[in-house]
């Protein structure tokens, strides 16, 4: 569980990156957060893995504080956490393998890493996690040799490798067409249901969330301003998120649904 209380983040400039944030993410969910670019969609994933610090309120992992842990505990805390960024985050020059054996990295010392030795049941769960998305036959190529749909199946797998118990993907298909949106939505989706992994996902897109997501939650000026399941999230609600009526270009066009897979 993921609990979020009275979480606030200031920038040092004076802007108000969260606002009072209360929220409670049982084991198993997948959640979208929408709401317009600014809203604080980045700040919230990035802040429940301490990339950001807050500067008020508690997150708490599983009972453990995220916020007030340090050293080993913190590093203990963040990998039970993958994180899928919209831009992949791969190393380009290096093969597809070691990009996915660095969600090992926390299991072992820093030399044993630095220098590549990792032993056989790492690589073995490796190509599983390769295999689940369906890239398997990709592990011995470079990184920036693979379509960006490829790429982020790589930072799919990368998090499987991981082990991580909780996934937090940041606009992952902002940059995808609707072919690879849907396959990399249909992975992150699978993964959920198959494996119970909470995953939390920023969209940008209304269809995508309705689709994909089992609860959304709406965030505009830092604030929530609507959470509950998908059944609710009506164009109306949608627009009280976005504080004006939804744009053509907020929804995907071509539902992902209607596109065939080849």
């Amino acid at each position: 569980m993921i609990e979020l209380r009275n979480v606030s983040k200031t920038y040092p400039n004076g802007t108000k990156g969260l606002n009072g944030i209360n929220l409670t993410i049982p084991d198993g969910e997948f959640i979208a957060i929408v709401g317009l670019s600014g809203a604080g969609k980045s700040t919230l994933l990035r802040s429940i893995n301490r990339l950001h610090d807050i500067t008020e309120g508690d997150i708490l992992i599983g009972g453990q504080s995220i916020t007030k842990a340090k050293g080993s505990r913190l590093r203990m805390i963040r990998r039970d956490i993958g994180m899928i960024f919209q831009s992949f985050n791969l190393v380009k020059r290096t093969s597809v393998l070691r990009n996915v054996l660095a969600g090992r990295v926390g299991y072992h010392s820093t030399l044993r890493t630095i220098l590549g030795r990792f032993p056989k049941g790492d690589i073995e769960l490796a190509f599983q996690a390769l295999d689940r998305v369906n890239i398997a036959e990709k592990a011995y190529s470079r990184a920036d040799q693979l379509s960006g749909g490829q790429q982020q199946r790589v930072a799919i797998a990368r998090v499987l490798a991981q082990e991580a118990r909780v996934i937090l993907a940041d606009e992952p298909v902002a940059s995808l067409d609707p072919l690879t949106t849907k396959q990399v939505m249909d992975d992150l989706k699978n993964i959920n249901v198959e494996l119970g992994i909470t995953t939390i996902v920023n969209l940008h897109f209304i269809d995508l969330a309705r689709q994909y997501a089992t609860r959304i939650i709406g965030l505009r000026a830092g604030e929530v301003v609507f959470d509950g399941p998908v059944w609710e999230a009506t164009d109306e609600k949608f627009a009280e998120i976005y504080g004006r009526p939804i744009q053509k270009d907020e929804l995907l066009g071509e539902s992902v649904a209607e596109v065939p897979v080849s």
